[in-house]
């Protein structure tokens, strides 16, 4: 196969990652692996970086994604929307030699192509209040922002809706009314 062009590769990546969500807890190698062999993705330095950096760093871009979607959790967004977001930010936070216009332009792209309508003014926002904050503060501000949110979320007690309480109550309730 000939090589890629970035965008072409970019569009490969978004589908073996987009698989890999499918495949949550599989070894990302055999996963990627057999991606690659059943579409026929050619090696491509690009696509196997990303893709493995995308995968390890996931932790981290899940949490700039929810610091700066404005109270959507990653787990919370669509498949579609997650991965992209994930793909740009690591582009732009990992990658120097991809400019961060170029990221965010092709993420809208994706978007566009298998989102839904709505998805891309959401992503775009979502980037663009990174690549703001990239821009004043500089990337390691961001990512250090972004392990704050993860080592904060780790020493918080885990919140509990209001539902899941009574649920948890009743169940309580049931059990010592079979104990009596």
């Amino acid at each position: 196969m000939a090589k890629v062009t970035r965008q072409e590769a970019r569009d490969m990546l978004f589908g073996l990652l987009f698989e890999t969500e499918f495949h949550e807890g599989e070894n990302p190698t055999a996963v990627y692996e057999l991606a690659c062999a059943d579409r026929e993705i050619p090696s491509d330095k690009y696509i196997r970086e990303t893709f493995f950096g995308v995968i390890s760093k996931s932790e981290i871009l899940d949490a700039v994604i929810g610091v700066y979607s404005k109270g959507w959790r990653a787990d919370r967004l669509s498949r579609v929307s997650r991965t992209v977001i994930r793909i740009a930010a690591y582009e732009m936070l990992f990658i120097e030699d991809i400019p961060m216009n170029v990221s965010i332009s092709q993420a809208v792209e994706l978007t566009v192509k298998y989102g839904e309508d709505r998805a891309k003014q959401f992503v775009n926002g979502v980037l663009s209040g990174m690549f703001k904050d990239i821009q004043a503060k500089g990337v390691q501000a961001v990512i250090d922002e972004a392990v704050a949110a993860i080592e904060a979320k780790a020493a918080a007690p885990e919140k509990v809706s209001e539902s899941e309480a009574e649920d948890v109550l009743a169940a309580d309730l049931d059990a010592e009314s079979e104990n009596a």
